[in-house]
């Protein structure tokens, strides 16, 4: 898929990480996003509504080869009618890309590649920690299967607050 980005130049949307906004101009009507939170062990994943105005936790992946990891996120996004991928960008706490938020990009970019999906990075920073805390409060869910609904959670955290963040101006 070719996409006029803002520098004016057409770039395909499925060989670079491009902007939040422009990804969700791009889709087509009543496509999805999907939320990826990539950890050391498992992915997190969430999907938005076709609207874009609601994320929801979906499931989670186990963390292996890339080739296999794409192919899952491939059928979920053929399932569910998902255009597009936003990961998680885990910045560090100034805001800069240390080593995990650059190898969270790299695998962006080979997933969208791999998948032929566009994608956007988002920060999410205290995601997995904001979610810990609800879930010790609001949930009372035992260490075991909080760390079970962790990865999940995160995903949709980060995936809503994207969607918040990218939201047209009317």
């Amino acid at each position: 898929m070719l996409f006029q980005g803002n520098g004016g130049r057409t770039i395909s949307l499925a060989m670079a990480i491009i902007n939040l906004k422009d990804l969700r101009a791009a889709l087509p009507r009543h496509a999805r996003l999907i939320g990826l939170d990539p950890g050391a062990k498992t992915i997190g994943v969430a999907l938005s509504d076709v609207t874009l105005m609601l994320a929801s936790p979906y499931g989670a992946i186990k963390r292996g080869k890339l080739a296999a990891n794409a192919a899952e996120i491939a059928a979920i996004a053929t399932k569910q009618g998902a255009g597009g991928i936003v990961v998680g960008l885990p910045l560090s706490m100034d805001g800069t890309m240390g080593p995990a938020a650059q190898a969270a990009k790299d695998w962006a970019r080979a997933v969208s590649e791999t998948t032929g999906l566009p994608c956007a990075l988002f920060d999410e920073r205290l995601s997995s920690a904001a979610v810990n805390r609800m879930l010790v409060a609001e949930a009372d869910l035992t260490r075991a299967k909080r760390a079970e609904a962790v990865d999940r959670a995160a995903a949709a955290y980060m995936l809503q607050a994207a969607l918040d963040a990218s939201r047209p101006e009317d």
